[in-house]
């Protein structure tokens, strides 16, 4: 009797991705003043939701090997927390191509604009056209973090990879998996500070799994929660703007 044709299916290999966004940071001081984006580091809370990535982690026993966060002293600061609780010492990959998508001078945006230049890139299915902040576009962000995910993927001395990164960055690569390959770019996928995302890849560039979106250890219900990052943000410069 002859087996049947399926009797030699191997299980796919894939490997584990852990994309997380960086801890919670404070963009306006308390003068209503823009802080620099590029150097701003965890506040508090933002401390907090690092060390209970961190802690979640440990308790599954989760091992990296590798760590790569985008530079900014966000990531940086994330990740170094995380690790303090898992107990690795693993030296950061630094990696430009994966730092946030990146806006233009708010002053030189109208005020007409100002609204939807805050919140039209994170709105539903964006087309790539779509500007962050007068400066960036969603195809742009796509161009840069896509061939870095690519590089990452053709190397084959990893396992399980944690990736602390930013919420539009973090949005391109959950839509791209999402859509196994494709440039739809899902600006509705919420990335709250401090989240876990798991995603495992196979070989072929189709092959992606997703495991779990938009985890967060301190509130993993997001009981509190009912507005976007940059609505909330939004609301934060138009009182500042005012006062």
């Amino acid at each position: 009797m002859s087996e049947p044709q399926n009797a030699a299916f191997q299980l796919p290999k894939r490997r584990r991705i852990y994309l997380m966004r960086h801890g919670d940071v404070t963009y306006f001081d308390a003068t209503g003043r823009a802080i620099d984006p590029e150097t701003v580091p965890l506040n508090e809370n933002g401390r907090a939701q690092a060390s209970a990535a961190g802690r979640a982690f440990a308790e599954q026993q989760v091992r990296f090997d590798r760590v790569i966060v985008s530079g900014l002293p966000r990531t940086v600061e994330t990740a170094q927390r995380v690790l303090a609780e898992t107990g690795q010492q693993i030296e950061l990959k630094i990696e430009p191509a994966l730092q946030e998508i990146r806006g233009g001078r708010l002053g030189s945006i109208p005020v007409k604009d100002i609204e939807a230049a805050f919140l039209s890139a994170f709105d539903g299915i964006v087309p790539e056209d779509t500007r962050f902040l007068g400066g960036e576009t969603i195809g742009e962000l796509f161009d840069r973090v896509l061939p870095a995910l690519a590089t990452l993927r053709e190397d084959t001395s990893w396992d399980t990879v944690l990736l602390v990164l930013h919420g539009g960055v973090n949005r391109a690569i959950l839509s791209h998996a999402i859509t196994a390959g494709g440039r739809t770019f899902f600006g509705h996928l919420a990335q709250a500070t401090g989240c876990i995302n798991t995603l495992d890849v196979g070989a072929a560039p189709r092959d992606w799994v997703l495991r779990a979106i938009n985890y967060s250890p301190p509130s993993p219900l997001h009981r509190d929660v009912r507005n976007t990052t940059m609505e909330l943000l939004y609301a934060q410069f138009i009182q500042y703007r005012r006062s």
